[in-house]
């Protein structure tokens, strides 16, 4: 590898989420970059993107989503392993995170409930064409001959009352109209998940929400070398040159006019769509507004790029049907501890321990996860917070008679502890002005999942590209899974390794496929 001189060498970064933040450490350690030349642009007044955290006590906290990890998601640990905790410079989130998980380990007791009860998952409850389909489906070894089609195009009817469906549309957050392509590449990748699917098990936290454990700390890692975090500067649009089968970025375009000409040193590093964009909270007192995609930045940035070259990708195959695409979540507040309790009895799991559980005869398909506490770093002892999700936000409660989408927080909560058999319980708790439900609706947020061809996501390097790189879930990456970190971090070591000389190359997405005690292990779990 030959030493280069970066010192008058730029790089921009469009949107502040994790694939950002992971392409700046990556820039600064590998590229030698100097953290001064690096600036990150955001549109909003905080980073993180998907990774957030807000709020207090009276007002409530928040967190539109929560991530899920694994011990095979490599690149993520790479990341990790450079930042230190916010609580221990000596301490790594990496460290952190995998000694939390060894002391509060996911099993389940409770994953899927019906009429208040705890339901049996000992056994998938796969038929034999369902089983041959999902063989037949790992086997296919030519994904773009899968096309557009959704994962009811692949399977019976029957499938989708299945166990096995009903653990993973709540797990993963898939749909019936979600794409098979997106739905094989999860098979494979999290083949070695399979026979702990029913208990969680296997998946991994962080000792806090994603902003408290891994925003902060990264942005405080890349402050301290001289990173330039440019707040509320939204990007509106990029001009480019295409000449002699090259593409060059020439020009960054912001919102407020002002204009950024690329010099010949200069990067460019785009998060072109976003799943958490025109998110809207709601309160106990009011629901939350539906956006549309007019109002979105990441969006019609991304629009605007892709009209300047068929290999930019097509946005609008991901943004243009928010019905299938939105669901919601909502986040709770709490200072009466009888919920908690009540819960951690009924589950037999600890909080942090027990992960999801899905309320399987909800119209709503509510699920909700006890989070260990203190779930946030600033969080009072006497309060607790827990999280939720509905992924069928215009369907009529089964006791509310509103959609979710009409909702707010207090019904949502009425809602949930009714499905649960609890209303009586928990009225003091439900009627308390010390508890928050915070509900947020989010117009996108399964948009990486939609059907796709190849060519609808733009590739992390386009071809022919000198100066610039995509970044996050809507980019192509062979083989590894959208909707989580890892595919934002691996875009970011791809973006990076490959537009400098560093020698290095992204870590080798893990293939459990090729593992036969692995392939043993998944094939006695799916015939239990």
């Amino acid at each position: 590898m030959t030493n280069v001189d970066h010192s008058k060498t730029t790089v921009y970064l469009v949107g502040s989420g994790i694939a950002s933040l992971a392409s700046a450490v990556y820039l600064i350690k590998d590229a030698h970059i100097p953290g001064k030349n690096i600036h990150i642009l955001e549109q909003d007044k905080v980073p993180g993107g998907a990774l957030d955290g807000s709020g207090n006590t009276s007002q409530g906290y928040l967190t539109r989503g929560g991530r899920m990890h694994e011990k095979h998601y490599v690149c993520t640990w790479d990341f990790l392993s450079n930042i230190p905790t916010l609580e221990d410079p000596n301490i790594t989130v990496k460290e952190q995170t995998f000694a939390f998980n060894e002391k509060f380990v996911s099993d389940a007791h409770a994953r899927l409930l019906k009429a208040g009860r705890i339901m049996d998952v000992s056994s998938f409850g796969l038929s034999l064409k369902d089983k041959a389909r999902m063989l037949e489906l790992l086997l296919h070894t030519h994904e773009e001959s899968l096309g557009n089609q959704r994962i009811e195009d692949w399977f019976t009817p029957d499938f989708f009352e299945t166990i096995y469906w009903m653990l993973w549309n709540s797990m993963f957050a898939f749909q019936k109209w979600s794409s098979v392509v997106e739905m094989r590449r999860y098979s494979i990748r999290f083949i070695q998940l399979l026979p702990g699917l029913q208990k969680l098990g296997g998946i991994l936290r962080t000792a806090y929400n994603q902003y408290d454990a891994v925003v902060r700390p990264s942005r405080k890692w890349l402050e301290a070398r001289g990173v330039q975090f440019d707040m509320n500067r939204q990007v509106v649009d990029i001009d480019f040159d295409f000449d002699d089968g090259k593409k060059t970025a020439t020009k960054i375009r912001l919102k407020d006019g002002e204009e950024i000409e690329l010099t010949a040193t200069d990067y460019v590093f785009i998060t072109n769509g976003s799943i958490v964009d025109c998110s809207n909270t709601g309160s106990m007192t009011k629901a939350p507004i539906l956006k549309t995609k007019e109002e979105s930045g990441s969006w019609m940035l991304w629009e605007r790029i892709a009209k300047k070259h068929a290999d930019f990708g097509n946005p609008g195959v991901f943004s243009d049907n928010i019905a299938l695409q939105k669901w919601m979540s909502f986040t709770v507040t709490l200072k009466d501890p009888t919920f908690f309790r009540w819960m951690q009895d009924f589950s037999g799991n600890l909080a942090g321990t027990g992960g999801l559980v899905t309320l399987t005869d909800s119209s709503w398909g509510m699920s909700i996860v006890m989070e260990r506490q203190p779930y946030f770093i600033d969080q009072p002892e006497d309060v607790q917070i827990f999280w939720g999700d509905g992924l069928y936000p215009d369907r009529i409660g089964d006791f509310v008679t509103k959609k979710m989408s009409d909702c707010n927080g207090k019904e949502i909560l009425q809602e949930l502890f009714s499905h649960l058999k609890i209303m009586d319980k928990m009225t003091p708790t439900w009627e308390s002005e010390d508890t928050q439900c915070l509900p947020v609706m989010m117009p996108f947020i399964d948009s990486e999942f939609m059907p796709r061809n190849l060519g609808d996501r733009p590739k992390v390097i386009p071809d022919g590209s000198t100066n610039f790189a995509f970044l996050g879930q809507f980019t192509e990456i062979a083989d590894d899974c959208v909707f989580t970190v890892e595919y934002s971090v691996r875009s970011a070591q791809t973006a990076v390794y490959s537009l400098f000389n560093t020698g290095k190359e992204p870590l080798p997405v893990y293939q459990g496929m090729h593992d036969p005690l692995v392939v043993i292990r998944a094939v006695e779990a799916i015939n239990r």
